[in-house]
């Protein structure tokens, strides 16, 4: 009987966990692996998948439109990821002042991030609007510029979307930096004036040391969802004008869902895949270099 018993008490935390494993198992973990296997047939969904070994794989290396795709994916990541970490951490070193009211200046800023993708493109589709949109109003108002047609034009698309997407993701970021400031110790900062240190110097030689495990998490979570951004394509551009705006996770949702070539974009969501494991994998090499865990 008493081995009975400690053999439930080892077995009862699984048994609550059984539920969740056979969802993961059957949604997530077999999801991966059928697209895998998808991903070498040609299927459109109503006959039955043909099996194409490699072809999908060498028509996304020969075609012009994919590595379009993928510049423009490459070309928001350069934009939207150095863009987000410089204004996030701008915002953080703001905040962790003592400044009257800055507790709501905190709270507006992390408002956007429990707010719906959607909804938030939605918004900004008005603002960008080149007729009646605010930011054309204020830069005729303020600097007396004729906006651009945000949205419609192949130069300002893609920069339009980077705006939406940093200011959306501003406050999580500037959480994240804002705790790793307040965990740098005073007593640092004190040595250092009294040595007569300024304020660059104390950034430079305290603050980003200190911060950058922090600034390596943000690094890595900003790049891998950057790589996947969906719904500001959707909402704002789908993917136009002329392309310049079609990013690789959009470029899935096509084939798969509009043109239904599912072996095709399973084979393009595993390039994407790749992609973001190489990215990370490197920056995990890379962070013994200027990663300070002391």
């Amino acid at each position: 009987m008493m081995k009975q018993s400690r053999v439930l008490r080892i077995l009862e935390p699984y048994l609550y966990l059984f539920p969740t494993i056979i969802g993961l198992v059957l949604f997530s973990a077999g999801a991966v692996a059928a697209s895998f296997f998808m991903s070498f047939t040609r299927w459109d969904m109503v006959t039955s998948p043909e099996w194409v070994w490699l072809d999908n794989y060498v028509n996304l290396w020969h075609s012009d439109l994919f590595w379009e795709v993928f510049r423009n994916t490459f070309y928001f990541v350069v934009l939207a990821v150095p863009l987000s970490i410089v204004c996030s951490l701008a915002m953080a070193l703001l905040a962790n002042t003592g400044l009257r009211g800055i507790t709501l200046f905190r709270t507006v800023y992390f408002l956007p991030v429990v707010s719906s993708m959607i909804a938030v493109a939605l918004v900004w589709s008005w603002i960008f609007n080149p007729e009646y949109g605010l930011l054309n109003y204020l830069l005729r108002l303020l600097f007396g510029v004729q906006g651009p047609a945000w949205l419609d034009s192949t130069a300002w698309a893609l920069p339009a979307m980077v705006i939406v997407t940093v200011w959306k993701g501003l406050g999580y970021s500037m959480v994240i930096f804002l705790a790793g400031l307040q965990n740098i110790p005073q007593d640092l900062y004190n040595a250092a004036t009294i040595d007569g240190a300024g304020v660059w110097k104390k950034f430079r030689h305290i603050t980003l040391p200190m911060l950058s495990p922090t600034t390596f998490f943000i690094l890595v979570i900003t790049l891998i969802n950057a790589f996947q951004v969906f719904e500001q394509t959707y909402v704002l551009t789908k993917g136009g004008p002329a392309n310049s705006t079609l990013t690789l996770s959009y470029y899935i949702y096509q084939n798969a869902f509009q043109f239904f070539q599912m072996g095709k974009a399973a084979a393009v969501a595993y390039v994407l895949f790749a992609i973001v494991f190489g990215v990370t994998l490197v920056q995990f090499r890379v962070q013994k270099r200027w990663v300070f865990y002391g």
